[in-house]
């Protein structure tokens, strides 16, 4: 038997397993340069018409999301519309309050901004929808403290991801989505990755898997099912930090665009790629939109997970060995599995 068939063959193993035991519901894409290994779909994408998935379906990324919401900003720089140490409220000048942030602060989690699902978990009627623009004005309104001065130290920070939307927004003139599809989707052929707002902006999507969590009794239910103030509900308007939705082969694309000067030059990657500096003994590990791992055995890792509405997200890019996992879920609970490390395991023969 070739190695190859051997690999494809454990990496089936593991995920009908997976599957069998209810830890892995969704799809799964692994690839060697570019070539794919192995590809196969688990489960159900909608509980009630029973409707099997295939490697079509649309995926919620949850925080995946970032690392395109990142690449809007390095464009930009590159547009030379934008610096990465403009200070934040030179694009949002209401959020003076907190000097110093930087789009560089932002972008790798070291601006200490105060968590904005705390504040409207607090504060918001939730029978509206907020936006990001909403995000904005409680933030002016209510003027949380900073967790920590600029630069001081690492906290992964949804709220400065959805700022750094805005900042796109108000720099390229474009809605996040239509900027992230004009630049980023339609020129790698990303056919069926969008910004999608299924509860604020509804639109027919085919091939959608429904994204489902479970209650007390193990059921599964839709996030809905708990009402319009569940967070995922009421949130749903808000961009940056997530709602992006895609496919495991137009992430494949994404990943082997990342290897090109197509979007961006090895200079704009020493970026994207490299984890940020140093401070009080503490490695931040994150790049731009990306975690990094160096790794003594793979080598250099970069990779992203994402949580959010029912859906289980995780890409991770081999960038010594050339390696792509990409594994999205549309079932969460306490039982998800997302097993990379067995994954790992099987590719370098471990």
């Amino acid at each position: 038997m070739l190695a190859g068939q051997d690999k494809t063959g454990r990496l089936d193993s593991l995920f009908t397993e997976a599957f069998k035991a209810n830890v892995f519901n969704g799809n799964v894409l692994i690839a060697e340069k570019g070539e794919v290994i192995f590809k196969k779909s688990f489960g159900l994408a909608d509980e009630i018409n029973k409707t099997k998935l295939t490697e079509y379906f649309v995926f919620d990324l949850g925080s995946v999301s970032k690392q395109f919401t990142a690449m809007g900003i390095v464009l930009l720089q590159k547009q030379m519309k934008l610096n990465y140490d403009d200070k934040l409220s030179l694009y949002i000048p209401g959020l003076y309050y907190y000097q110093g942030v930087t789009i560089k602060n932002l972008l790798q989690h070291t601006g200490g901004l105060p968590d904005y699902m705390e504040l409207f978990e607090d504060n918001w009627n939730k029978s509206r929808f907020a936006t990001n623009e909403d995000i904005i004005h409680q933030l002016i309104k209510y003027k949380p403290a900073k967790l920590f001065d600029p630069g001081q130290r690492y906290e992964y920070s949804n709220t400065g991801y959805t700022l750094l939307a805005s900042v796109i927004e108000r720099v390229s003139g474009k809605k996040f989505g239509h900027f992230l599809h004009d630049n980023i989707f339609a020129p790698l052929t990303m056919t069926n990755t969008r910004v999608y707002q299924g509860r604020y902006n509804p639109q027919p999507i085919e091939n959608y898997a429904l994204g489902y969590i479970t209650d007390s009794l193990n059921h599964k239910i839709l996030p809905d099912d708990l009402g319009k103030d569940f967070y995922t509900f009421y949130l749903d308007g808000v961009v940056g930090d997530g709602l992006i939705s895609s496919t495991t082969t137009d992430l494949l694309k994404w990943d082997r665009a990342l290897y090109t000067d197509q979007l961006v030059i090895a200079s704009d990657k020493e970026l994207l790629f490299n984890q940020g500096v140093k401070m009080e003994d503490q490695n931040t590990r994150y790049g731009f939109g990306w975690i990094i791992e160096d790794n003594p055995v793979f080598g250099k890792i970069v990779y992203h997970s994402g949580n959010w509405a029912g859906y289980i997200s995780h890409i991770e890019r081999h960038i010594d060995t050339d390696k792509t996992i990409i594994l999205l879920q549309n079932n969460f609970s306490e039982k998800t599995s997302v097993p990379v490390k067995e994954i790992c395991e099987i590719l370098y023969d471990h």
